[in-house]
């Protein structure tokens, strides 16, 4: 056999996107998903126990890419999920006329399938309004979980 026949392109260890936790262990300033989205806990309320024997965590929460509001409540010894999220420095090399951005890390690599954030609404006209004002380096943090990043 030669060595080609065993030339890998890309290698992803499988890891998953979310991991289990019990709801009691839930944390303000921590991340949760709620309906599919991952989200940050603004607040928790836990109720007593009632006839049923569990504690319920009430969680007010807001989506980490769209800003919107979302509430959850979960039995406090019950499992839910909790999304994996990464933030990862970059700096802006170009911005195309549609908000898609160039970015290069400091090894030098470089990242082209990011695009303006949609929010806060502001955001992405700071950034041109930044970058076009000629500022030597302009650094951006991508926020990235559940396979999406911005």
């Amino acid at each position: 056999m030669s060595d080609n026949e065993y030339n890998i392109e890309s290698a992803d260890a499988g890891a998953s996107e979310t991991i289990p936790m019990e709801a009691g262990q839930i944390k303000k300033g921590g991340f949760i998903m709620i309906k599919g989205k991952p989200c940050k806990v603004l607040n928790i309320s836990v109720s007593k126990t009632g006839k049923h024997g569990h504690a319920k965590c009430n969680f007010t929460a807001v989506d980490i890419f769209t800003g919107k509001k979302l509430e959850d409540m979960v039995p406090s010894s019950h499992g839910t999920t909790v999304p994996v999220v990464s933030r990862t420095e970059w700096e802006i090399i170009d911005i195309g006329e549609d908000g898609e951005l160039t970015l290069m890390d400091e090894g030098g690599d470089q990242k082209t399938d990011v695009n303006l954030p949609s929010y806060p609404e502001t955001m992405a006209q700071e950034i041109r309004d930044a970058w076009a004002e000629g500022e030597n380096q302009v650094g951006v943090t991508v926020q990235a979980a559940v396979g999406i990043e911005q």
